[in-house]
């Protein structure tokens, strides 16, 4: 079972190598045509600047509030100052080369009420030339660092990364890459690297399922002699392969998507920085996507910071027990299981509670490492039990059951039987209470059909809701 929590990230020392950019946005109203051509004339009221490539994630790594330098290539030029001047200002270390005939990298974006209606590029792609002394500079800065990332952007930075790998591993230090473009044979040796979707198809092909996903990743691991991939997937969230393993799938947790601008920069930072700290890859893993989910609730480039990640992860921690709906349910059903934990599920009236459904469900709670407890809803009860049942109402019921410390979530069904929710939340066990063989239990044959177990535990003696309910109608008499 994985408990979640998030590092003293002012432990971590990251340093990013990369292609570096400066974004700027020029803003204004849209209230004519021009006379000169067919097109609006924007009336420029607000110029923001933001650094841009390998120098935003290195501005989402110090959001974070650990210790981030920076290395890359810039112009002789105001521009470069300005990017330098922003970084600076952020507690970021910079150690730059400058390029004596080319421009810093600058991604100009005019908007009008909030619509992009053009972006100019002003670039060159580096040389040789350009970055003859980068080794020399990322050689000095490995000596405070405890991860590097490479932030690849085929603009040239990085065009012998090849060798910048083997100098980091030499190191002895672990090696991150966002990769770029149709080989990643230049990697070969990094220790992860974190591909978006498209990016991995390009390299392996076309993968119709997960399971084929998971295998063409653990081969390009072998060819490439990494440690792991972490492929990004957008709205099916993200997915982390390892050798020998089976592959651990993250589902996406933004609530609402407003802007994906920048959300692969907060992955490769939140992982970097958690794994800085010493945090094991698959909570690193979990850490980046619960950032990723904040990122894209944003609108713009918005780096995330160490306290809204903790508040976060604390507000999931405090909602993520007790009655929930069945959407609520699957969402955190699939985070358990991509979290490595096993899901038990139970199901029953629990009218009455009584001293045989506690000792049960505590019972059921030992199977496994989360327990979901279905309950008929009122009218499903009625069908099974006959009129005058339940006694006591649907929200009682679940909140009676959702105040045991043995249960972890709650949830109700209209169905005669739980097959409906089985199918959705596929758990690992099957619990039923009772003398029943186990080919008796309803869903058995579901369950069994896709590899899960099915259990049946004994209530204690003596022990029923309709025993119960005689009793009072005789005592009544």
């Amino acid at each position: 079972m994985i408990k979640l929590d998030v590092p003293r990230f002012d432990t971590a020392r990251i340093l990013v190598v990369g292609d570096l950019m400066l974004d700027r946005y020029w803003h204004g109203d849209t209230n004519r045509i021009s006379p000169e051509a067919p097109v609006p004339v924007v009336k420029v009221d607000n110029i923001e600047d933001s650094p841009g490539g390998a120098a935003n994630v290195a501005l989402n790594i110090a959001a974070l509030g650990a210790a981030c330098s920076l290395s890359g290539v810039i112009g002789e030029d105001t521009t470069g100052e300005i990017l330098t001047q922003a970084l600076q200002s952020a507690g970021i270390q910079c150690d730059f080369q400058r390029s004596q005939s080319k421009p810093t990298i600058t991604k100009l974006r005019v908007l009008s009420r909030h619509q992009q209606l053009i972006r100019l590029d002003f670039e060159e792609n580096f040389t040789q030339q350009d970055t003859g002394q980068l080794a020399n500079k990322i050689s000095f800065l490995l000596k405070g660092a405890d991860l590097v990332i490479f932030s690849d952007y085929q603009k040239g930075t990085l065009h012998d990364i090849a060798g910048l790998i083997r100098m980091v591993r030499s190191a002895g230090i672990p090696i991150l890459v966002d990769p770029k473009g149709e080989d990643f044979s230049k990697y070969k040796g990094a220790t992860l690297l974190t591909p978006n979707l498209s990016e991995f198809e390009i390299i392996v092909g076309k993968c119709a399922t997960e399971e084929e996903l998971v295998n063409r990743g653990q081969q390009l691991i072998k060819d490439l002699d990494l440690q792991a991939l972490l492929v990004t997937r957008g709205e099916h969230g993200m997915s982390l392969i390892r050798p020998g393993e089976k592959g651990l799938h993250f589902p996406a947790r933004a609530r609402d998507v407003f802007d994906v601008t920048g959300a692969g920069d907060t992955v490769i930072s939140v992982l970097a920085a958690s794994m800085g700290t010493g945090l094991a890859l698959p909570e690193a893993v979990a850490l980046a996507n619960i950032a990723a989910g904040i990122a894209v609730s944003k609108v713009g480039t918005i780096a995330v910071s160490g306290p809204e990640l903790r508040r976060e992860v604390n507000n999931e921690g405090e909602t993520g027990r007790g009655v929930l709906s069945r959407e609520q349910l699957i969402q955190v059903v699939a985070d358990a299981k991509a979290n490595g934990e096993k899901v038990a599920f139970t199901n029953g009236c629990f009218d009455i509670i009584h001293a045989g459904h506690v000792g049960y469900l505590q019972d059921a709670r030992q199977q496994a490492d989360r327990l979901i407890v279905a309950l008929n809803d009122d009218a499903s009860v009625r069908r099974l039990k006959g009129e005058g049942r339940p006694i006591n109402p649907l929200d009682r019921r679940m909140a009676v059951v959702a105040g045991l410390e043995s249960v972890d979530w709650v949830v109700s069904f209209e169905e005669d039987t739980p097959v409906p929710l089985l199918e959705v939340l596929q758990p690992d066990v099957l619990i039923k209470g009772g003398d029943y063989a186990i080919g008796e239990v309803v869903g058995a044959d579901l369950v069994q059909g896709y590899g899960g177990e099915v259990k049946v535990l004994s209530f204690l003696d003596n022990c029923s809701t309709t025993g119960i309910v005689e009793k009072i109608k005789q005592e009544k008499k």
